[in-house]
């Protein structure tokens, strides 16, 4: 294989510990080959994919949904950057969502500790007597429904 990279070099030019790309590896994420000794090889590639990987996870997405993802990539080439355009289209309207979500959240949090006193009269949160319990769980006044 050409290019390869040990495991540490994987991780430490992903900076991902050995242990999360072995896991990474397992669930079918990345791809590695292996020696004649048993030990694992990674092509360059595999550092996009990392990358990948850990960008979706920042934003929210599950690795399961990354695996369904990454399945969708040509195996026999490098991705281009249409194949990676692509994956993003798909989770453009979730991402727009978590956006708005925490810009709410920010200019939310800045009126309440603006106040100074937290009042709950003025608190976007205050939910007296659980009323809100009924519409389910979690901070209803805060989380789309």
């Amino acid at each position: 294989m050409q290019e390869a990279l040990t495991i540490g070099q994987l991780s430490a030019r992903s900076g991902v510990a050995q242990s999360a790309l072995r896991y990474y590896e397992r669930l079918g994420l990345i791809r590695a080959e292996r020696t004649s000794g048993n030990q694992r090889r990674y092509h360059r590639s595999e550092l996009r994919r990392v990358a990948f990987i850990r960008i979706a996870q920042q934003v929210g997405i599950s690795l399961e949904e990354i695996r369904a993802a990454l399945d969708s990539l040509p195996a026999a080439r490098t991705p281009t950057a249409e194949d990676w355009a692509k994956l993003s289209t798909t989770w453009r309207a979730r991402l727009d969502e978590k956006i708005r979500l925490m810009s709410r959240l920010r200019d939310d949090l800045d009126a309440c500790i603006g106040c100074g006193c937290l009042s709950l009269r003025r608190c976007t949160l205050y939910n007296p007597e659980d009323n809100l319990a009924g519409e389910g769980p979690g901070a209803r006044l805060v989380l789309p429904g």
